[in-house]
């Protein structure tokens, strides 16, 4: 029987990394991407990512809620959401904008209230920790306690150590050698 993160590893392998010349959003070349949409929107796999990420943050505690920047984190936080309670979780989710609306209550962060609540920002994959610490920024603003950084891959470029030097946990779920891209 295969575990929930071994049968992640083959959907993303599979389905998630392509190969070729790509310029990542940090400006920096690869030469293969991993489009975590291509699975995090799937149904079979969508479960696959909440069971596998509810495992990764259960040990930490008193989390209220999950999320972060749209659009990577949105399904992920989804998931969360949805598998937490299918395995006795009670998270919740939110969504951080990249800028506050323009018009209605003119928020950036869509959800629950929370002000004093601790919270996991959630990302599909991460390179350069930019677009969590977008996400911790809003969440600041709002009062929200953040308790660490999750992220489903973990391209090893860095994210890690600047994630930690802003002073919160780094998690992540699965890393290029799981997906054998290890150099």
């Amino acid at each position: 029987m295969t575990t929930a993160k071994q049968q992640l590893i083959e959907h993303i392998s599979a389905d998630a990394v392509f190969h070729g010349d790509f310029t990542l959003t940090s400006g920096k070349k690869a030469t293969y991407y991993i489009d975590l949409r291509k699975v995090s929107l799937d149904y079979r796999v969508a479960p696959l990512i909440g069971e596998v990420m509810v495992d990764l943050i259960s040990t930490i505690p008193d989390v209220y809620a999950v999320g972060g920047l749209t659009m990577g984190a949105d399904p992920i936080a989804a998931s969360v959401l949805h598998q937490g309670v299918a395995l006795g979780k009670g998270y919740h989710a939110f969504v951080v904008r990249k800028e506050p609306k323009d018009h209605g209550r003119g928020k950036q962060v869509e959800g629950p209230d929370l002000e004093g609540k601790r919270v996991i920002v959630l990302e599909d994959t991460s390179t350069t920790g930019g677009s969590p610490l977008k996400a911790v920024e809003a969440l600041l603003k709002v009062g929200a306690e953040i308790a660490a950084v999750a992220v489903v891959v973990d391209r090893d470029t860095g994210a890690q150590q600047i994630i930690e030097a802003a002073g919160y946990p780094y998690l992540y779920a699965i890393g290029l050698a799981d997906l054998g891209l290890a150099p």
